[in-house]
């Protein structure tokens, strides 16, 4: 039986490697040599007429050398994660990046010729690839936009020392800061997870003043932080829509997740649509806290006097119950990640913010990193990242090709999860007190998850625009401030300060135009559980089909299994739909 831990707990690596001075480690090293060398010496091989069984062959060396490079890369990412300023971790991270670049380009030319090869051969290739078939189909997806082998070497080596280097400096620079804040009489040092949790303190006085420290100490850098934002910019746009001739910036991230733009599109605009659903939530919440109008620093306010506190011990608890409510296959996949000591939810000097799931190969447990402080949003970004482990674990028997899903379903079991937590705890709660306070939790989360996501990659579709044309770190953060009162409307005070908070999103750095993965992730849930709520146990084999895909099929299709169409509208609209039907109940209370 697996031993649960009391206290948030630091994890361990071993798994991967013991150390990257072993043996163990440079034995890895040693074997993707080999394997490499003998993809290399398959090259004579390539032509329309390979053989099904050469062809295959030379897949399952592609397939090992992809788990070997991932079992040390993200030994070196999750490494530096645990303490971004050790200058070894920082030294083997930018090791394994160049070490990954330099296969990439050695294997180039494999993945040029079945991108550049005629269709009737690839076809028949692709009948017999069983669980590589996705894979292939989506490499051939970006035909259009490849390049020469020559150049596309280029492009990896630049990508590690120049865009992937700016990235890296802004985590080192920005996992570096330190705020402080006055609690109770006492100036308190806090790294951003700690501070984070003080935007959601009953004290209005508090939550503006964190709000104000983490715009303080960012835009103090926030001219060097700007510059990196808009050479990455440029850096996207050289590469993608003028070598490339991707039609728009955006377009790159639609077709890695295979998504038709006109999808995206409407998406966006649905979101924007609805904006008066979150306008009206915020008018409710100013009643309920006492005041006119929320201020920006007053979103995520608690209505109640005093928020509760979760030991590690009972958020583990609570949150393994739900999943084995749902389905014992879902608690035990989650209960690997504890029995494997793969979880940090430490809080800590030098550890990166936020949270994460990290899944390198189908057979070993995913890494699951948080900042664990006791309060119920922390048990609920607990459900949400250990969703993420069991979404993985739910497709171990595809090939590591295939396993991981694309971002606009990353979000499925993990957003499936968070709000079936919610939702038991407001069904099982008898204080009308009690369920307002759960509505408002899940309300505050609908508007961060799915409108201010969207709007994130709204502004992304401007500011790309403006920074090609030389925008400068004012501008943009102008731009920014334009975004935020759209958002808002005239339900929300928002001030000027809020124009540095572009600087303070990691996504729009390190993956631009990812975030509405969040947003359709979370009403692609809302529609689900809507279902779920209807049928019962009946709708949970579909949903673990849905999970078993991993990436092995396109959105389109698996979403399509479950009954929905993601080009239409109403689609969209069904998920707000769900979050009116909340209001209206918050509202009844």
């Amino acid at each position: 039986m697996t031993q649960l831990p009391t206290q948030p707990t630091k994890w361990s690596l071993d798994d991967l490697f013991p150390t990257a001075e072993g043996p163990e480690f440079e034995g890895a090293l040693a074997e993707l040599e080999e394997q490499v060398t003998q993809v290399e010496a398959r090259r004579p091989l390539l032509s329309p007429e390979i053989s099904d069984e050469d062809f295959l062959e030379l897949m399952h060396l592609v397939e090992t050398i992809t788990a070997t490079s991932r079992r040390l890369l993200y030994y070196a990412y999750l490494r530096f994660s645990e303490d971004t300023q050790s200058q070894t971790a920082l030294g083997l991270m930018g090791r394994m990046e160049q070490l990954s670049a330099e296969i990439e380009n050695r294997l180039l030319f494999f993945t040029l010729w079945w991108k550049g090869l005629e269709e009737q051969a690839a076809q028949r290739l692709m009948t017999g690839s069983g669980d590589y078939r996705y894979y292939l189909e989506s490499l051939r997806r970006f035909r259009p936009h490849t390049l020469s082998e020559a150049e596309e070497k280029v492009i990896n080596l630049k990508n590690v020392n120049g865009v992937s280097a700016l990235s890296k400096l802004y985590d080192m620079i920005t996992n570096r800061f330190s705020f402080k804040l006055e609690i109770e009489g006492e100036i308190r040092e806090l790294t951003r997870s700690e501070l984070s949790t003080y935007v959601r303190d009953p004290s209005p006085q508090v939550r503006a003043a964190a709000y104000q420290e983490l715009h303080r100490v960012y835009s103090e850098q926030g001219t060097i932080l700007a510059e990196i934002y808009n050479n990455i910019v440029r850096d996207w746009a050289s590469e993608n829509v003028t070598l490339r001739r991707y039609a728009t910036p955006i377009s790159v991230r639609n077709l890695g997740n295979d998504i038709p733009d006109p999808v995206v599109d409407t998406l966006l605009e649905v979101c924007r649509r609805n904006m008066p659903i979150f306008h009206r939530y915020f008018r409710l919440k100013a009643r309920l806290l006492g005041v006119d109008k929320l201020r920006r620093y007053d979103i995520y306010a608690p209505v109640r006097a005093a928020e509760k506190s979760f030991s590690f011990a009972e958020a583990t608890d609570l949150v393994l119950e739900n999943f084995r409510q749902l389905s014992p296959t879902l608690a035990d996949h989650a209960l690997r990640v504890f029995a494997t000591a793969h979880i940090d939810a430490e809080v800590r000097p030098g550890k990166q913010g936020g949270a994460f799931c990290a899944s390198a190969t189908p057979e070993l447990a995913p890494w699951v990193l948080v900042n664990y402080n006791g309060k119920t949003d922390d048990v609920l970004t607990l459900a949400h990242e250990l969703g993420h482990a069991v979404h993985a674990l739910m497709a171990q028997d595809h090939s590591v090709l295939t396993f991981h899903s694309a971002l606009p379903l990353a979000e499925t079991a993990s957003v499936f999860s968070e709000i079936s937590l919610a939702n038991r705890w407001l069904q099982e709660e008898p204080d009308p007190a009690v369920r307002r306070d759960l509505l408002v939790t899940m309300l505050d989360g609908a508007y961060a998850t799915i409108a201010r996501q969207a709007y994130f990659v709204l502004f992304e579709r401007e500011a790309h625009r403006r920074a090609v044309k030389g925008a400068t770190a004012d501008e943009l953060s102008a731009l920014y401030l334009d975004n935020l009162r759209e958002q808002f409307g005239d339900s929300v005070q928002v001030s000027d300060d809020f124009g540095w908070e572009w600087i303070e999103i990691p996504h729009i750095y390190h993956t631009p135009f990812y975030c509405y993965a969040y947003s359709f992730g979370q009403l692609l849930v809302l529609a689900l559980y809507q279902q779920y709520r209807r049928e019962g146990a009946s709708f949970i084999p579909r949903y673990l089909r849905i999970l078993s895909y991993g990436g092995s099929a396109s959105p389109t299709h698996i979403v399509s299994e479950a009954g929905f169409d993601i080009s239409s509208p109403a689609f969209w609209q069904g998920g707000f739909d769900v979050l009116q039907g909340m209001l209206d109940e918050m509202e009844a209370l």
